[in-house]
Formats: structure tokens, C-alpha cells, sequence
């Protein structure tokens, strides 16, 4: 145990050496390729402000997003109906869209009870 402590804190110095020589240089190479997205002055009011235009155009947006979601109800409607005309790989493809997504949900219970199966902590 103390000689995995002693690693750690062996590579934790060699990262800190390691950013501390070109974390500088980064940071301005990354600021220089990315300028075209920086809103000048780059202040906390300037933050502010961007934050809050944010969240009303999202706010704003919602009318939107709303009809776009009515109108793929309408085309999964349309197909429940017409149903007996789907073809194979029209249900093989939602089949495994289906599949998908219970994955991510099993994946994401496991995740939120701390990566343990039954829940249990050992």
C-alpha cells in the first residue's frame, strides 16, 4: 500500500513538473486557435451578459423544439398505422435503437450507484 502511495505521489510530481513547464505555452497556443469565439473585453459583465443571452435563446427556442417534437410524433403515428407496410430493416434499425438505449440506462444505473452491480458497497 505504501509503495502505491509512494507511485502516486512520484507521477503526481511528475504531471505538476510537467504542466507547470508548458501549461503556459498551451493556454496561449489554445486562446491563439480559438480567438474567432473570444467576445472582447473578456470581463465578468461580458460573462454575464453572454450567459444571459444564452439562456433566453434557449428559453426562446422552446416553441420551437415543441413543434419539432409534435411533428416526429406525427411520423411515429403515422408509422404505427401503417405499420403492416414496415420493412425489415426499417425494425431491425429501431430494434436496435431500442437495444441502445436500455444500454446507456443499465450503463447509467451502474455509474450512479458507484460502478457496483448489485448496489451493495463492499
Amino acid at each position: 500500500m505504501a509503495s502505491k502511495l509512494h507511485q502516486l505521489k512520484s507521477k503526481a510530481t511528475q504531471v505538476s513538473q510537467i504542466v507547470a513547464k508548458h501549461g503556459t505555452a498551451y493556454y496561449r497556443q489554445l486562446l491563439e486557435e480559438n480567438k474567432q469565439y473570444i467576445k472582447e473585453p473578456p470581463t465578468v459583465e461580458t460573462c454575464n451578459l453572454l450567459a444571459k443571452q444564452l439562456f433566453y435563446t434557449r428559453l426562446a427556442s422552446i416553441p420551437y423544439r415543441y413543434e419539432s417534437f409534435g411533428k416526429e410524433l406525427d411520423y411515429f403515428k403515422h408509422l404505427w398505422k401503417n405499420r403492416q407496410e414496415l420493412k425489415v430493416e426499417d425494425v431491425g434499425i429501431a430494434a436496435l435503437f431500442g437495444l441502445e438505449c436500455y444500454a446507456w440506462f443499465c450503463a447509467g444505473e451502474i455509474v450512479g450507484r458507484g460502478f457496483t452491480i448489485t448496489g451493495y458497497y463492499v
